[in-house]
């Protein structure tokens, strides 16, 4: 995921299936924030919809309407009830797929194998999918099908900081602040976002709680919130060498796995890089015996050249030898015409040279 990159989520939820998969066991309750506050450090959830015959789970309408969630009512009939949830939710993310272009991630909350098909169809489009489901309850199909998958027994339910009541609570109040700055650093770093700019630890939280105002702990900017967590060593800040900013980061003790993988294979990158590599080893091969050149062939003489081929032209020549010798046959009349009409002239013209000879005699 890229430093700083905007992603717009799409919420689906199949809770027939996840009140299908709590059955027996001893928390049997989905708590919904839980889930909403990790997909908040992904980026923005703008469509949520769940999908269940709702007059069965009557104590889930409540939280699910004050996490402004729309709930689609499919009423159960016999044992059609599960499948026509599950025809509705494809259809309804198939649609807003081609619709919303914009939306790029699509959140599946089921661990039935049966989504296995939209899932591939997302990804064709160029989604982002990511699944979530209960752990044992969930097909190994659909987890490998997914861009990423979250089990709901790994999330942890965040720290709500709360406003101070007055001067007093001020520093009770910046304790719990501290930890949910902690808190967002740690989830930043599990998402891979390494360098984490201040700009994004406080964009995250105020998706997470849209009316945090840093003013109301007593600080008069963000960063001066980073300040007071980095001198309690919660965090660690250092200038960024190609921005100029400052990037924030956990110690080494608080950082989380991802996190430390993430750096570890940073750090051994960056060595192997800095590190010259090893000269190769010479082999001595024993010098092998000096070959004599061939005498380069003699040129052969001139009179032995080889003669061009004359068939190709006989051929071309006796392939019309009537068109080129035949003369045109209206030519011969007409000189003969002409030295007839010739020797006529010069007999005219001779006759009066005559006649006038004779006359001069007499």
């Amino acid at each position: 995921m890229a430093q700083g990159e905007r992603h717009d989520l799409a919420l689906f939820i199949d809770f027939e299936n996840i009140a299908l998969g709590l059955r027996g066991r001893a928390d049997a309750h989905f708590d919904i924030q839980k889930v909403l506050q990790r997909l908040l450090e992904i980026g923005n959830v703008l469509v949520k919809r769940a999908y269940a015959d709702w007059s069965r789970f009557g104590s889930y309408t409540k939280p699910f309407h004050e996490a402004a969630i729309e709930l689609i009512e499919i009423p159960r009939r016999g044992d059609s009830g599960k499948n026509s949830a599950d025809i509705r939710l494809c259809v309804d993310a198939m649609d807003l797929c081609y619709a919303k272009e914009h939306i790029d991630t699509f959140v599946i909350v089921s661990g039935d194998s049966d989504f296995s098909p939209l899932v591939s169809k997302l990804r064709e489009n160029g989604k982002r999918v990511i699944g979530l489901g209960l752990r044992g309850s969930t097909s190994n199909l659909l987890v490998s099908n997914c861009d990423e998958f979250i089990f709901y027994e790994s999330l942890d339910r965040h720290v709500v900081a709360e406003k101070p009541a007055g001067p007093q609570g001020v520093r009770g109040d910046r304790e719990s602040l501290m930890k949910l700055v902690v808190q967002t650093v740690s989830a930043l770093l599990r998402e891979g976002r390494d360098p984490i700019q201040t700009s994004l630890v406080k964009d995250t939280i105020k998706r997470m709680q849209p009316s945090f105002n840093e003013s109301d702990y007593g600080y008069r900017a963000f960063t001066e919130v980073l300040g007071d967590a980095q001198s309690r060593k919660l965090i660690l800040m250092r200038e960024d060498a190609r921005s100029g900013t400052y990037v924030v980061t956990l110690p080494a003790g608080n950082a989380p796995a991802n996190g430390q993988a993430s750096s570890a294979a940073r750090d051994h990158g960056q060595a192997r890089q800095q590190t010259p590599p090893a000269p190769a080893a010479v082999v001595v091969q024993p010098p092998t015996p000096a070959v004599a050149p061939k005498p380069a062939p003699a040129p052969a003489p001139a009179s032995a050249a080889p003669v061009a081929p004359v068939a190709a032209p006989e051929k071309a020549i006796e392939s019309k030898p009537a068109a080129a010798a035949e003369p045109a046959p209206a030519r011969k009349p007409r000189a003969r015409n002409r030295s007839r009409a010739s020797s006529t002239s010069s007999a005219r013209r001779r006759a009066p040279a005559k006649g006038k000879t004779k006359s001069e005699k007499g």
